[in-house]
């Protein structure tokens, strides 16, 4: 389980075929400090395994229905910046929302609008996820636990502090990106809980 507060910005060093499977190595020095192989870590809001793993980065494998449920198949490209998150420790402290690292789909970024230090960020969702976004409510947008500000048709708004571009991918986020989504857990079982009593 995790938290959707990104403890740092690594970056993607490389990314090649092996048979069916995508092997990606992400440099970072933070989160790699007391990763264990085999442990779980979020990329991009989704829960991969650390398969090796040194002081500089860490190396995962992607089968191919990660790539197709998640934003990954362009995203993972050498150079490019990924949020990261270790999962939760039970001692460890929650400040975000939970994130299962279950990515429920991929949505689009329509715009970044900058207000001096602070912007909003509007995202196209798909469409079956749109019924569990509310005003105020939580999701997770590549990893990053966020508020929905407001919600429009096929849209959803967020605002984002300074400090949330300057340590996450947000900060360059541009239309058109595809972003991992992972919808609140909490209305995901509500919504089963009464499609059973009907």
């Amino acid at each position: 389980m995790f938290t959707g507060i990104v403890e740092e910005a690594g970056r993607v060093e490389s990314a090649a075929r092996r048979g069916e499977l995508l092997v990606v190595r992400i440099a970072a020095t933070r989160v790699s400090a007391g990763l264990a192989e085999g442990a779980s870590i979020a990329v991009n809001g989704c829960c991969l395994t650390a398969v090796s793993c040194d002081a500089a980065g860490f190396v995962c494998e992607l089968t191919p229905e990660t790539l197709a449920r998640t934003a990954f198949a362009s995203r993972l490209l050498p150079g490019r910046p990924v949020n990261l998150e270790r999962s939760l420790a039970a001692s460890g402290r929650f400040d975000g929302h939970i994130v299962q690292g279950h990515v429920d789909g991929v949505g689009r970024v329509a715009a970044l609008r900058r207000l001096g230090e602070s912007a909003e960020l509007d995202v196209e969702p798909p469409p079956e996820l749109e019924r569990y976004l509310v005003a105020k409510g939580s999701v997770a947008v590549d990893g990053v636990s966020l508020t929905v500000a407001a919600l429009g048709p096929g849209l959803f708004t967020i605002a984002v502090i300074p400090y949330t571009l300057a340590h996450t991918t947000l900060g360059g986020a541009r239309a058109g990106d595809p972003v991992n989504l992972e919808a609140d857990l909490i209305a995901k079982y509500v919504e089963r809980l009464l499609d059973r009593g009907r």
